[in-house]
């Protein structure tokens, strides 16, 4: 298992500027670090993935869908444009040297209908992201979508309704990925989610249940990297954490006020993970 740093707590857009960040997390002992795919272009993110592998540090992505581009929308156009925008995505993904590409792509964040999912909904998923995961293939990127809690998303919330679209999808570019803040909130069991997800499972979100420091909280994570052993998971395990610093991003997803201490994060993390696998 390899141990990554999104960077989402200092930004949604690194930069050169954010280059000694990097120096620190590598220093630290990270394997790799992640970022978000927002705006930038491809030219952009070459140059970060060039010095990035320069430094010997593996790359991982977010990628989300606006309204606009959700692809289980009942609108075409709507689904045809969040098409469009995986495939951005995964061009630049390309251009990072990236492997995986995760995030709740597979409908759009926060949007709600005020119903339960529908299965039509699920199916216009579906077809737009098999035909992503072709256009993943040809890039030899991963595209690991993610099952949200019921407070940002409706469509996909458990391991059990994840493993449901991979099954569907059935491309071997498309496995899903397992979060420790979403399933605290929406599994039984930790253990008994990563099982159900284990044929799929490409990537794995660290993140404590208040968004803060790995371990400081209440995620069973005895459970968590004692299962990841047992089916002897091979990937990421990257550490999802957020800050107020950027107020525009924050307010989007709702951080109100600061959980943990910066340095504490990335460094008392890193120790908690290594720690944990070990056990």
């Amino acid at each position: 298992m390899k141990i990554g740093m999104n960077m989402l707590l200092w930004t949604n857009h690194v930069t050169e500027k954010h280059y000694g960040i990097v120096d620190s997390l590598k220093q630290t002992g990270y394997d790799g670090i992640e970022l978000f795919l927002g705006e930038g272009n491809e030219q952009h993110y070459s140059g970060l993935g060039n010095h990035f592998s320069k430094m010997e540090m593996g790359i991982t992505c977010v990628a989300s869908l606006a309204p606009e581009e959700n692809i289980a929308s009942p609108d075409r156009k709507i689904r045809e444009a969040g098409l469009e925008k995986l495939k951005w995505s995964i061009d630049m993904g390309s251009a990072l040297n990236a492997e995986v590409i995760c995030g709740p792509f597979h409908s759009s964040f926060a949007y709600f209908t005020r119903q339960p999912p529908r299965e039509e909904e699920r199916q216009w998923s579906i077809e737009m992201l098999q035909k992503a995961a072709i256009y993943a293939g040809e890039a030899n990127i991963i595209l690991a979508p993610e099952a949200l809690n019921r407070f940002e998303c409706y469509l996909y919330n458990t391991m059990a309704d994840l493993k449901t679209l991979a099954e569907q999808v059935n491309h071997p570019s498309l496995g899903a990925m397992y979060d420790t803040h979403h399933g605290n909130i929406e599994e039984k069991s930790q253990a008994v989610a990563i099982k159900t997800i284990a044929p799929y499972l490409k990537h794995v979100h660290i993140s404590e249940n208040d968004r803060g420091t790995p371990g400081s909280g209440q995620v069973n994570w005895g459970e968590v990297f004692r299962t990841l052993n047992e089916i002897d998971y091979k990937g990421w395990l990257t550490i999802e954490a957020f800050s107020t610093i950027i107020p525009e991003f924050a307010n989007a997803i709702n951080v109100w006020r600061d959980f943990s201490p910066m340095e504490e994060v990335y460094t008392r993390g890193y120790s908690f993970i290594k720690e944990g696998i070990a056990s």
